[in-house]
């Protein structure tokens, strides 16, 4: 499956979920019982921020995979990590390569590419909250500059 296939279904399923605690959540609010009436409430609320999130998460994916597909038409998406016979970046190799493009952002603070290079390095190494950090800046600064 891949992500996108996920990502759909995830969203299909949050939905569902939506309309199924929704209208439980009416027929709580409907009692006028006073607990059942905070349930009710509770009910008509979290699912929106559960969907609110996903929201977040799909849009970086969509971001992400745009500049990334701008980088590679670019022609500067070549980041000289060796991979693995499976296909994923080896570790050993994205440590060493990792400093190249730390300086590339502290040389040009303001570049996205340079940003998202090092986000890209950064998940590389294995470093999933650094990398999101620094392709979120990539999307601003894309943003900013659009």
């Amino acid at each position: 499956m891949t992500a996108k296939t996920g990502a759909v279904i995830m969203a299909v399923l949050l939905a569902l979920y939506v309309a199924l605690v929704g209208w439980r959540a009416v027929q709580f609010i409907g009692t006028g019982e006073p607990v059942a009436v905070a349930m009710g409430v509770a009910l008509a609320v979290l699912p929106f921020i559960g969907a609110w999130a996903l929201w977040r998460e799909l849009a970086f994916g969509i971001r992400s995979q745009a500049l990334v597909q701008r980088l590679e038409a670019e022609g500067g998406l070549d980041l000289g990590i060796a991979a693995l016979p499976s296909g994923r970046p080896d570790r050993a190799s994205a440590d060493a390569a990792f400093p190249r493009f730390r300086e590339a952002v502290d040389l040009e603070p303001g570049s996205w590419h340079a940003w998202l290079r090092l986000g890209l390095a950064y998940d590389a190494a294995g470093d999933r909250r650094r990398a999101r950090q620094a392709v979120r800046r990539a999307i601003e600064l894309e943003r900013a500059e659009r």
